[in-house]
């Protein structure tokens, strides 16, 4: 059978996509992989976010996805600047203004790792706290 490695996008669905780039835009920094008419791709460095237009199911209930960030703190404040529905939960939970329920995670708080090479790549120094790095490490996956 083949084994899960890992994600290589979330397709996100929403109803303006130029509103949607926007309304992002002021939450998040990121940087726009490619465009095709009704489609936007943000680059995550060796992940993406593909937002494509037309969303049309009213608002998700539980069903989310989560994003990792190097500043859970900040992301917070941003959503809040935005007035953005901020849910319960761990993490920072929100609903974007066309019903797409969101988690955002702090890096250093997750086992979630992206490989050295990578985080050059993005410019990004991150650390991770011990809680995480127990995790890893009781996984094999830390020295």
């Amino acid at each position: 059978m083949p084994r899960l490695v890992g994600i290589n996008h979330v397709a996100l669905e929403v109803g303006d996509l130029d509103e949607a780039l926007d309304w992002y835009g002021r939450i998040f920094e990121f940087e726009l992989r490619g465009r095709l008419p009704g489609m936007a791709f943000l680059d995550m460095g060796d992940q993406f976010i593909a937002m494509s237009e037309g969303r049309t199911q009213p608002p998700d209930g539980h069903r989310h996805f989560g994003l990792v960030v190097d500043d859970k703190i900040a992301a917070r404040a941003a959503l809040e600047a935005v007035g953005a529905e901020i849910l319960p939960g761990r993490g920072v939970n929100f609903r974007d203004p066309w019903g797409n329920f969101v988690q955002v995670v702090g890096y250093d708080d997750i086992q979630f790792t992206k490989a050295p090479e990578i985080l050059r790549g993005m410019r990004l120094e991150l650390t991770k706290s011990d809680q995480a790095l127990d995790e890893l490490r009781a996984k094999g996956l830390h020295p």
